[in-house]
């Protein structure tokens, strides 16, 4: 049986890169997914990719009312949910003298609010459905210094994801984060970037940059009933970078 059969998951930033290699993951493991993002063009297109089982919602995460949508959406089309993976995000790196006040609330907003947003908004659907998993995307800068906004919110994230794995043991709902280090989305290997990023993968102890497909492995394995004794925990996808 496909490791997610029965499953209902919303992965958050899933019109491309991470997160919609997590999309395509899912399905093929057996989940009805709702993959959501503001780039309409991108997620409607890869929903009708994905099939029936797939379902695109424009989201801004930082909405409390676009994540009521969602979730009512999800359940409209597919029954209660079982897995959140809250994987939108975004990066900044500028120094702190160069970040202004309204750059830092933004990555706040979409980095950590969002995944609080998510959490309140799917644990009433995962408690109609007996249960569920939230798997919150932080990054190995959630366990090492990285810019100055990146590296709160990631650390932020993981602090979350422990604080809400203890109130929602009781519900049945296990909570984990994942910590990527670099991955090779379009973002990352485009040209202007390409080299620099050689150069840093010399430093990983595997030498190399991970492909998406090995950060989705991980995330399905944390939404499946595999990891039903895990919950609370930092699962780590960085190549051995944060073990020097």
């Amino acid at each position: 049986m496909a490791r997610l059969e029965g499953k209902v998951a919303i992965i958050t930033g899933a019109a491309q890169g991470m997160g919609a290699s997590h999309a395509k993951k899912f399905i093929e493991e057996g989940a009805k997914v709702v993959l959501t993002d503001l780039n309409e063009e991108k997620g409607q297109a890869l929903a009708a990719e994905l099939g029936e089982d797939a379902l695109f919602v424009k989201q801004n995460v930082t909405s409390a009312e676009d994540w009521e949508a969602v979730v009512a959406q999800a359940e409209k089309a597919f029954g209660p949910v079982n897995v959140l993976v809250n994987n939108a995000g975004i990066t900044m790196a500028k120094s702190i003298l160069q970040t202004t006040e309204e750059e830092y609330r933004r990555i706040v907003d979409i980095n950590q609010v969002s995944v609080f947003l998510g959490m309140k908004t799917v644990i009433p659907s995962m408690q109609k459905a007996g249960g569920g998993s939230i798997v919150n995307i932080s990054s190995m800068n959630g366990l090492v210094a990285g810019a100055i906004g990146y590296t709160d919110t990631k650390f932020a994230v993981r602090g979350m994801t422990k604080a809400a794995a203890m109130e929602c043991a009781n519900y049945g709902i296990r909570v984990n984060s994942v910590h990527p280090g670099v991955i090779a989305t379009p973002m990352v290997v485009q040209e202007d970037t390409k080299a620099a990023v050689e150069e840093f993968s010399k430093h990983i102890p595997l030498k190399r940059v991970a492909q998406s497909e090995e950060v989705s492995n991980m995330v399905m394995f944390l939404a499946s009933d595999e990891a039903s004794y895990s919950t609370g925990s930092e699962f780590v996808v960085d190549g051995g970078m944060t073990a020097q």
